[in-house]
Order: structure tokens, then sequence, then C-alpha cells
């Protein structure tokens, strides 16, 4: 099974910055939109940004202004650059292919701790 994999996650102080990249097969990380979405204990499941496959990109609410999602000149590679980070960011962040992808891959995820 084709996996993404996610990496960057660590621990922070609240106010603090992070980034974390998101890698998978090319076929599916330049013709799909990615999208992040982040799981903290006891929660469900959020969506925290997309990018489409022209660079267009869409944030929630609760991390706009604050997150930047990218992609590098490979297109490969997907990043979440996370700045100001709060105690309620904390959760395990995964990427994953839209709905509307021909190919279904989800990452197994990376943990953001921030302490305040």
């Amino acid at each position: 099974q084709v996996y993404l994999q996610e990496s960057g996650g660590g621990s922070t102080q609240a106010g603090g910055s992070l980034r974390l990249s998101c890698t998978g097969p090319g076929h599916a990380m330049i013709r799909c939109e990615i999208e992040w979405y982040r799981q903290a204990t006891g929660n469900e499941r959020e969506w925290v940004a997309s990018i489409g496959p022209l660079g267009d990109t869409e944030y929630a609410d609760s991390v706009l202004g604050r997150f930047t999602i990218s992609k590098d000149k490979s297109e490969d590679t997907v990043y979440l650059q996370m700045n100001a980070l709060k105690p309620a960011d904390a959760a395990t962040y995964l990427c994953k292919t839209s709905k509307d992808c021909p190919w279904e891959y989800w990452g197994q995820g990376t943990e953001v701790t921030v302490s305040s």
C-alpha cells in the first residue's frame, strides 16, 4: 500500500513555529489536491488546509493567517508552515490526497506538541 510520508513534527512553546512536510508519489502530488488534517486526542479529525494542483490554497478559520501551505518546485513535497503556534494546535497532523483524486493516499501522521 502506498502512503504519504509526513515529517517535521516536534515540540515547541506557544508562539513558536514548525514546518511540516508531506512527501508522496509524484503522480499524486502533482495532479491532486493535497490536504492537511489534524487530530488531537479525544477530538474528531479536523481539516486544516489544502493546496490544489495549480497552487490554490484554502485554510480553516482556526489557522488562517498563522499557517501557510505550499509546494516545492519539484511538486513532490507539500509543506505546512505553522507560526504563532498555540496549545490548541497540538495534535497529530496527517496529509492526504483529496476525495477527487484518483488515488486515495494517506500519511501516518506526525505529532505536534505545543506547551503554554
